[in-house]
């Protein structure tokens, strides 16, 4: 990973512990919007539907700090705390403010809690991300979407390939996720690790060759492509001819192309709907079960 980080990303790797690598974009990012509404003395200490009881009182103190000087995310220019108070009809004030009490139980102080709440509602951190015919694990239709950058050499990405698929298990028909390729230089075999997925996706075994690769992370040579092609029981003719196919080669590099496009420099890069996530992973559910309690 690159050694350059901003200091919160740092901070964030070491909370993670043996999470994922976090990826994030090396310029300094735009300021959270806030509005400083109201003096100290008059913050809104308490919102209906929003536990902050069990919060240390540090935690607290940075909680009812921020929702009520950070910008609803609906567009309005009132605080969270004010369109939660105020009972307004835009569903995501009540999802932000419990989303700031997660995060400051969880020991962030301003400006990492700053930070996040950009990436999730910041006007400026929405991207788009173009997902057609890149293989989908989980429910088609799901109305959640997760997209992993990721690389079959990568230590953090095979840590996190059994927790993704295990998430994934716990909101059926709710959650997808969606695989992009992005070998890093530094990895010898990711590029052809990548092309014998896509291959193997030829005969409709893209996941189980997913899967096969990174659990044999060490075991990535051109002769061990071809054992893995053999033990998935494919068209072995079929599997040679596709590892040449320069089309297979090119949406490889279509895909670390759009990653790049999108900031993405380290794997696993992970986005939710057209949101950068950048906490810890164990941080995913509850994060997914804010995204569908908006969605809803």
């Amino acid at each position: 990973m690159d050694d350059s980080r901003l200091q919160i990303v740092t901070r964030l790797l070491v909370l993670s512990l043996c999470a994922f690598a976090l990826a994030c974009d090396e310029d300094k990012p735009e300021p959270v919007e806030s509005v400083d509404i109201q003096p100290a003395d008059d913050r809104i200490q308490t919102l209906e539907g929003v536990d902050t009881e069990a919060l240390p009182a540090s935690a607290r103190r940075v909680f009812v700090r921020e929702v009520n000087d950070l910008l609803s995310p609906c567009g309005e220019p009132v605080s969270v705390a004010r369109c939660v108070a105020e009972s307004r009809g835009c569903g995501k004030c009540i999802v932000a403010a419990r989303y700031l009490a997660r995060l400051a139980g969880d020991g962030l102080d301003r400006t990492e809690l700053r930070e996040f709440y950009r990436l999730r509602f910041g006007r400026d951190s929405e991207v788009s991300i173009d997902v057609e015919g890149a293989p989908v694990r989980g429910a088609v239709m799901a109305p959640i979407r997760i997209v992993e950058f990721s690389d079959f050499e990568c230590p953090f990405c095979g840590r996190a390939a059994p927790e993704l698929e295990r998430i994934i298990g716990q909101f059926p028909g709710e959650v997808q996720l969606v695989f992009k390729h992005f070998p890093l230089s530094m990895h010898e075999h990711a590029g052809d690790a990548a092309l014998a997925t896509n291959a193997a996706g030829r005969q409709n075994k893209f996941w189980e060759m997913h899967d096969v690769l990174f659990e044999n992370q060490t075991e990535l040579t051109p002769s061990d492509l071809e054992r893995y092609g053999q033990e998935l029981g494919l068209d072995m003719d079929q599997y040679r001819a596709d590892l040449q196919s320069e089309e297979l080669r090119a949406a490889v590099e279509r895909d670390k192309a759009q990653g790049m496009e999108l900031g993405v420099d380290s794997t696993p890069t992970i986005f939710v709907g057209n949101r950068r996530f950048a906490e810890p992973i164990e941080n995913l559910p509850a994060y997914l079960r804010e995204e569908l309690e908006m969605a809803r």
